[in-house]
């Protein structure tokens, strides 16, 4: 039995994707790992929102940059207007897709995408 699944996404900065997810985007920093005596990268990190979780990696080797996550919310138009209240770049703004979903994109400094879905 599978219980979740926890998307990781390769960073090339954990201190800007701190500064991205989780005072931008609102994400909870819950762990850091990094090497003993090292204080920048690498570091491997779980952060969480409204219960679902995502893990950034600045180690070499851990995923890929330009991936994409899909988050399905309740209102993609509240996303919008919380991160536009935030000064967080929109790559897509919220739009109806022809397959009936209302989508938006945000991408992070290494062009990861998230896509808030409803």
């Amino acid at each position: 039995m599978i219980h979740r699944a926890i998307p990781l996404l390769h960073v090339s900065s954990a201190a800007a994707a701190v500064e991205f997810y989780c005072h931008g985007l609102g994400f909870q920093l819950e762990f850091e790992h990094r090497p003993a005596g090292v204080t920048t990268d690498p570091c491997y990190m779980g952060i969480s929102r409204d219960g679902v979780w995502l893990h950034l990696s600045s180690f070499r080797g851990d995923s890929v940059t330009g991936a994409v996550v899909n988050l399905i919310v309740d209102n993609v138009d509240k996303f919008y207007d919380e991160y536009t209240t935030r000064q967080v770049p929109i790559d897509t703004p919220p739009v109806d897709q022809t397959w009936g979903s209302r989508e938006m994109y945000v991408k992070d400094a290494d062009r990861n995408c998230l896509r808030f879905i409803a």
